[in-house]
C-alpha cells in the first residue's frame, strides 16, 4: 500500500495540505494508468469518455451536450470527436431544425469497441478499498467539491 510521504519524500504542513497533494498525486497516477490502458485500444481516456456518453445517451446528441457531460472538460473535444470519426467510431448527423448544429451518434464499431473494453477491463484501480471505503471516499470527494 502506498504512502504519499515516502513516495514523494516530503513532509506536509498539515493533514489538509497532505490530503490535497495526495488527491493531485493520485489523480495523476490514475491518468497515467488510464492512458496506458486505453492506448492498447487506439483511443485516449477522453475519447473513451465520449464513446461512453454516446452509448449512455442511446440516441444521437449535440456536440455541446457531449461537452457538458464529459468528466474532464476538454477544450479540444471537437478534435477528439474528429479522431473518433476518422476511426469510424462515431457518425455526424445534421441536426433537425438547426442547420448550424450537428448530432453525434456512436457507430456499431464504436459499440463493439466499448464491449471489448468492458470485457477486457481487468485492472481495478480501487482494488485495495472495500465497498464501504469506496462509498466513504466518494462522499468525501463530493463534500470537498
Amino acid at each position: 500500500m502506498g504512502d504519499l510521504s515516502k513516495d514523494i519524500k516530503s513532509k506536509f504542513l498539515n493533514a489538509k495540505v497532505k490530503a490535497l497533494i495526495n488527491i493531485i498525486y493520485t489523480a495523476n497516477w490514475i491518468n497515467s494508468r488510464q492512458n496506458d490502458y486505453f492506448k492498447t485500444f487506439g483511443i485516449s481516456p477522453q475519447q473513451f469518455n465520449i464513446l461512453r456518453i454516446l452509448r449512455g445517451a442511446g440516441e444521437p446528441i449535440k456536440v455541446q451536450t457531449i461537452k457538458e457531460r464529459m468528466i474532464e472538460r476538454a477544450p479540444n473535444a471537437t478534435r477528439l470527436m474528429d479522431k473518433l470519426y476518422d476511426k469510424a467510431l462515431i457518425n455526424r448527423l445534421p441536426c433537425p431544425g438547426d442547420r448550424r448544429a450537428v448530432h453525434i451518434e456512436i457507430t456499431n464499431k464504436g459499440l463493439n469497441l466499448l464491449k471489448e473494453i468492458d470485457k477486457d477491463h481487468k485492472e481495478d484501480l480501487l482494488k485495495n478499498l472495500t465497498e464501504e471505503e469506496a462509498e466513504k471516499l466518494s462522499e468525501l470527494l463530493d463534500k470537498m467539491r
